[in-house]
Formats: structure tokens, sequence, C-alpha cells
């Protein structure tokens, strides 16, 4: 028997987390509405993209960050730098980080962490509203983000240094706009949506990648082990 359809996304959404594909193989997902697809997100040029354009005709993994000073964003990415190209084309599946800074900072932000695959940023935050990214630190027992090294005192520090000694004296982005992690596409479906309730509530990377069919990562940079 199908499963219900849900309604689609708007700006109040009561969970935080969304199921992904089922594991009878049937396939729960919730449409993405269209006026949220609708708006534009801005490329390292400034090229306006329409957001659902990036996922219209493929699956997507989509990481809106906090702002781009922050350290644990700027951790959490170092890592997704770290997914090997290969492993997502195998998959068929595309990689995307968008923030909600100028689309000035997009450059040296990749730069800093050795990001290479696809970003954009969402100035206005109104992606980020649309689809009920949290403003604001909730206080959770949910624990130290695997992909976070710094402790909050020198993590701090950083971002602040970062700041002073930008071009532009900013936070690159609303510093109390939570971020989150979806899987949408191909079309305008949300197959998986998470949203941060502080800046360590990420989704483990490798549990995304593994609803998507992408290889486990290793994110400790030890050598690998070679069984003979």
């Amino acid at each position: 028997m199908a499963a219900p359809a849900l309604a689609p996304v708007t700006r109040q959404v009561s969970s935080r987390t969304a199921a992904a594909p089922d594991p009878s193989g049937q396939e729960r997902r919730q449409p993405l509405a269209a006026a949220v697809a609708e708006l534009p997100v801005l490329d390292a040029s400034g090229r306006r993209v329409p957001f659902g354009e990036l996922f219209r005709e493929r699956r997507a993994v989509v990481v809106f960050v906090r702002h781009f000073l922050c350290y644990t964003c700027k951790e959490y990415v170092d890592d997704l730098a770290k997914i090997p190209k290969n492993f997502l084309q195998e998959a068929n599946v595309a990689l995307i980080v968008i923030g909600q800074s100028s689309y000035h900072h997009i450059e040296p932000f990749c730069k800093l962490t050795g990001y290479c695959h696809e970003i954009y940023v969402d100035p206005e935050r109104e992606i980020y509203k649309r689809l009920g990214m949290k403003r604001g630190e909730e206080i959770t027992s949910s624990g130290q983000s695997p992909h976070v090294k710094s402790n909050i005192l020198s993590g701090s520090i950083w971002s602040l240094w970062r700041a002073v000694t930008g071009p532009l004296f900013d936070f690159q982005g609303d510093p109390v706009q939570q971020g989150g992690t979806l899987i949408l596409g191909p079309g305008h479906y949300i197959h998986f949506i998470h949203r941060d309730r502080n800046r360590l509530d990420h989704k483990p990377i490798n549990s995304v990648l593994q609803l998507v069919g992408v290889q486990h990562v290793d994110f400790t940079n030890r050598p690998p082990v070679i069984h003979v």
C-alpha cells in the first residue's frame, strides 16, 4: 500500500529530521514547494541560479552552513572537501554547499577549506527561512560533531581573527543562523532533511553518504591498512 503524500515544505515545518528512502525499497518523499525551488542562489561570479535547477535532473546532497567565518562550519566543510569526486560520480550524486554570505566570500572560503565541489550562497537567507532552518542556539545533549576538531575557545578566537584580518570586517552571514543537510532530487523532491539545532549538531557525513549510495570516506587522515 502506497504511503500517503506529504504536504509541500513551507516556512513553518514541525519536524527537524525527515526520513530518507524506506528500507523496504518504497521511497518516501515530499515535494519541495515551487516557490522555494524558484528562489535564486548565487555562484562565485554572482550569477543567479534557481535553487531547484541544482537538483532538477540529479540526486544531490545539499549542506546549508551557518556562515563562512564559523569555525565549526569551516571544519565540517574541511571534511566535505575530502570526499573524492569519483565516489560521487560513481553514485551519480552531486554535493552542494550553500552559505548565506555575499558571493565574494565563496572563493576565499574554498581556498581555505580545499573544497572543490559545488558551492552557492543565499545572501537574503530566504531558502533557509522557507526550509525552516533554525535561528539561535538550542542547548541539546547531541554531543560533539565528529567533524569539529577545535574547542569553542580556540575556534572562536580563530573565527574572530579571520574576521578582523579579512578585506571586509563582517561575519560573512548572520551569526545566529543555523544550517542543515538535505537530500534532494531528481526533480523537486525532498528525500531527507536534517535541521541543525546548534553549531555542533551536524549530521555525520558518512551517514548521509550511505543514504545516497556513496561509499564510506575515511576522515581520520590515517594511511590505509593493507591486508595481506
